[in-house]
């Protein structure tokens, strides 16, 4: 027996009442509905209701359009047939409407919006070109909202149960008329849509009111005349709201107000930007200058969000194209903070105009919902700030911005069927987000950090400038001038304020000592952990064959014991050469072949290059390279050179990674050198700056910063190579010279 799928009528309820979020949405709908019929204008009136928009029993909401109407063909194959693929199979032929818009709907099911705000419904429709308009009558409220009883009494209501009455008459109400859209009259023309809704559900209030005209007001893209610099047309498509005969007007200061901030305030400006797919790169302008990103290069690679889905040196892409397909976009980042320089500052009413908009996500110009709404995390920006790092990621509060993708150039970033942001399956819209995700990291991390970091170092000149501690004193022992009391008070304060300062600065040492310990512990550490998980695997192994009993094989048994006892001493090893980067193994400097440390330093990682196909090779120039130093600064140096170029080269897609390390002993200089992609020069000049980093999430932006500051402590120097004949490798290359500076 062959059985028919029938659908309850509370399929109605799910297709209206639940999978729409709120009313808001709801009319959103009816209008990209209008707005696929080629409509002018739309014309929204709120009829009969109470103050604060109260519904009385003959509240009703209206929604006329100017667009192309539908024949009665149309109404009884696709109005009334849920899930209808009309809309579908004109887009196969040609996507866009007569006038050139893209066609926004598709799934058949939108119309049925009008049931999250009504029970009762009628529609006039007149096709261009008829003489008659067609009336189509809804009437649910003998039934429940779940539609499981009719008229009070429980009844088993099929889809097909559910009657609808259609007619046709000479046209009387869309004709050739004058209509009032605000301020203007229009000649309306023969033809268009008007749906009367009512019996209404929900509740609806001046607040709500207002968000649907802040939403009418997005639902083309905000951002033209910001982006391309051109002035912004008059919309072919308005949407007016009318209560009873008064037009609403709406306040739109916040929107001529942020395009002011987007203009004059904003820190960072990410403009005509894209994404291209088939390139793999990024290209944009940042504040007027030009860049291009490759999804190869070591800054992109060394962020978390990007490895985390496309692998290390995105090996990932190796195997798969990018799915998600090409796109544009456009980002202001602000300066939040109460330190902002006075050109970037923001006030109470700028900073509440900024949180009131996030990353807008338009699709041939139009808005999808509910990307870019105050409390939603497309991105999961805050997600991650509140799990990762807040540091790693601008907030949103602070990044205002645009996203356009195309139905044409990016097929697989599909709609959910409700209305709530796009469909996450296949790898097409996780790609999309991280690599949005990705480029917003590389902002915070790459040039706001940067700027966070000038405007320290200007914060940190002017207080220089405007020290006055030490000077206070001078001034204040000329003014009391031979007033003893107060003199001897003076000089007690200023006594005081010295050791202070003296107390501070030894334990900001101490504090970097120990911070660089366990930066350094931390990579000893793991090579530690993976000897003791296969010591513990070579004696639960042992105790098993103790425990069952019967002869053991003594050579057998001698094999693991050795085993065993050779793991022991390679972590004795380890720890031994960890002890010296504690501070009671620092004691006096003392003259040390700097080769030794390195061989240490190298017996750590010697796991790991062979691991990752790392090759080290050591020359000496010369006599042997001697420091007059302690065991533990050269270590600390040494570790975080050898873990940075590690990390690097990791990142590399190059087969071929090599570390060499020039020991001249005649130039007192050790000069390291590997063949990565080198230190980016817009990097160079804040590399040894304490927590600025290059390598994205990874970085803590200490290790340089603390193996500079050890070195300056012995009267030694480090920097980056700047000379050719400095340079062993492409890559990165530092020297480090051991020759005391003569000023000292």
């Amino acid at each position: 027996m062959d059985l028919k799928i029938r659908p309850y009528a509370r399929l109605l309820t799910m297709l209206g009442e639940q999978l729409i979020k709120n009313e808001r949405i709801a009319l959103i709908e009816l209008i990209k509905n209008a707005y696929d019929a080629d409509a002018k204008w739309v014309k929204i009136s709120f009829l009969n209701f109470e103050a604060d928009y109260k519904i009385t029993s003959q509240s009703k909401i209206v929604i006329e359009d100017s667009g192309h109407g539908m024949t009665d063909v149309v109404i009884k194959n696709h109005w009334l047939n849920p899930a209808t693929p009309e809309k579908k199979n004109r887009k196969m032929v040609k996507d866009t409407t007569e006038s050139g818009r893209v066609i926004q709907g598709e799934k058949g099911i939108g119309r049925f919006a009008i049931l999250k705000l009504g029970r009762r419904i009628t529609v006039v429709t007149r096709a261009k070109g008829e003489s008659n308009e067609h009336v189509i009558d809804y009437d649910f409220s003998e039934y429940d909202d779940d539609f499981l009883t009719q008229k009070g009494k429980k009844k088993e209501l099929f889809l097909d149960d559910l009657s609808v009455s259609v007619s046709s008459r000479t046209a009387k109400t869309i004709k050739a008329d004058e209509i009032l859209l605000g301020l203007r009259k229009v000649k309306r023309i023969p033809q268009g849509t008007r749906i009367e809704i009512s019996d209404l559900k929900g509740t609806w209030s001046e607040k709500k009111i207002e968000a649907v005209h802040r939403d009418l007001s997005r639902l083309e893209s905000i951002f033209v005349e910001s982006i391309q610099g051109k002035k912004r047309s008059q919309s072919d498509f308005e949407v007016f709201i009318y209560r009873d005969n008064n037009v609403q007007k709406f306040h739109e200061k916040y929107l001529e107000k942020l395009k002011i901030l987007l203009n004059d305030r904003t820190v960072i400006r990410l403009e005509k930007g894209s994404f291209d797919a088939s390139a793999n790169r990024f290209s944009f302008l940042i504040n007027g200058e030009p860049k291009t990103l490759s999804l190869r290069e070591a800054q992109i690679t060394g962020l978390n969000t990007f490895r985390k889905r496309f692998g290390d040196a995105g090996s990932v892409l190796d195997e798969r194209k990018i799915e998600c397909g090409s796109f544009e976009f456009g980002f202001y980042v602000f300066d939040f903070s109460a330190k902002a320089p006075a050109k970037y500052q923001l006030d109470v009413e700028d900073k509440d105009i900024l949180r009131d908009h996030r990353i807008y996500l338009y699709r041939d110009g139009v808005r999808v919902y509910p990307y870019g709404e105050p409390d939603d995390d497309w991105l999961r920006i805050d997600a991650y700030r509140g799990t990762i790092s807040a540091g790693h990621f601008l907030s949103n509060d602070q990044v205002v911005g645009f996203v356009n993708i195309t139905q044409k150039g990016n097929p697989k970033l599909k709609d959910k069927t409700n209305r709530e942001g796009l469909i996450e399956e296949g790898d097409a819209t996780e790609d999309f987000v991280t690599l949005l995700q990705t480029i917003l990291a590389w902002v915070r991390q790459k040039p706001y950090a940067k700027y966070r970091r000038k405007l320290g170092e200007k914060n940190v000149q002017e207080s220089l400038k405007t020290e006055q501690t030490q000077r206070n004193f001078e001034e204040l022992k000329q003014v009391v001038g031979d007033n003893k009391q107060a003199q001897a008070l003076i000089a007690k304060t200023e006594k005081g304020y010295r050791a202070e300062r003296e107390f501070l600065t030894q334990r900001a040492e101490t504090t970097e000592e120990l911070a660089g310990v366990g930066l350094s512990v931390e990579t000893a550490s793991h090579d530690i952990m993976g000897i003791m998980g296969k010591i513990f695997s070579n004696i639960d192994a042992i105790i098993q064959d103790l425990m069952a009993g019967g002869d053991l094989d003594r050579e057998e048994l001698l094999k693991e014991l050795q085993s065993v006892r050779g793991g022991m001493s390679f972590i004795e090893a380890q720890l031994k050469d960890i002890q010296l980067l504690f501070k009671s193994s620092k004691q006096k400097r003392k003259l040390i072949r700097v080769r030794e440390i390195v061989e240490k330093v190298e017996r750590i990682y010697k796991r790991m290059f062979k691991k990752e196909g790392i090759k080290l090779s050591i020359r000496a120039v010369g006599s042997p390279l001697v420091a007059k130093t302690t065991d533990a600064v050269l270590l600390q140096l040494l570790l975080n050179l050898f873990d940075n170029s590690a990390y690097w080269l990791k990142q590399s897609s190059k087969k071929a990674r090599n570390i060499e390390i020039l020991l001249d002993g005649n130039k007192g200089q050790l000069v390291f050198s590997d063949d990565g992609p080198g230190v980016d020069p817009e990097d160079a000049p804040y590399i040894f700056e304490p927590f600025y980093s290059g390598k994205g999430d990874e970085g803590r932006g200490l290790g340089l910063y603390i193996a500079r500051q050890l070195l300056e402590r012995n009267d030694y120097t480090i920097e980056l190579a700047d000379l050719k004949a400095d340079r062993i490798m492409s890559g990165a290359n530092f020297v480090v010279n051991f020759v005391e500076e003569e000023s000292k």
